[in-house]
């Protein structure tokens, strides 16, 4: 590492340098930030009762929807992102496993949450 041994070793940084500006970064940062933390609240507030309630199905389950509906668009405009693809698949498989935990053990509840979400034609 550099010539240097010990612990005054340091580790050289290879490829971008995160002074200058790079826009494959800045477009990244700007897809992660779609749900923030306000949002979520809100929308563990509006399905959950409260937002500390992130735990309860219809929280969960609105959440996956939100993330479901984001990748939906993404993918409308970018076809060929197959790793995106992959990731929604994987969302759909959970948010129906929610579905059909709260279809098992409290049909009134699944009931109103896909009138809520719309999820159902």
């Amino acid at each position: 590492m550099n010539g240097q041994k010990g612990r005054a070793a340091k580790k050289v940084m290879v490829g971008r340098r995160p002074d200058r500006e790079d826009p494959y970064l800045c477009r990244l940062l700007r897809m992660t930030m779609y749900l923030t933390s306000e949002a979520k609240k809100a929308i563990f507030t509006q399905h959950g009762g409260s937002e500390k309630n992130t735990g309860g199905a219809e929280s969960q389950i609105a959440l996956l929807t939100e993330r479901i509906n984001h990748l939906t668009g993404h993918l409308k405009s970018n076809k060929k992102d197959h790793a995106t693809e992959k990731s929604l698949m994987a969302l759909v498989g959970k948010r129906k496993q929610q579905l059909n935990y709260l279809k098992m053990y409290d049909i009134e509840r699944y009931r109103a949450i896909i009138a809520k979400l719309g999820l159902r034609k």
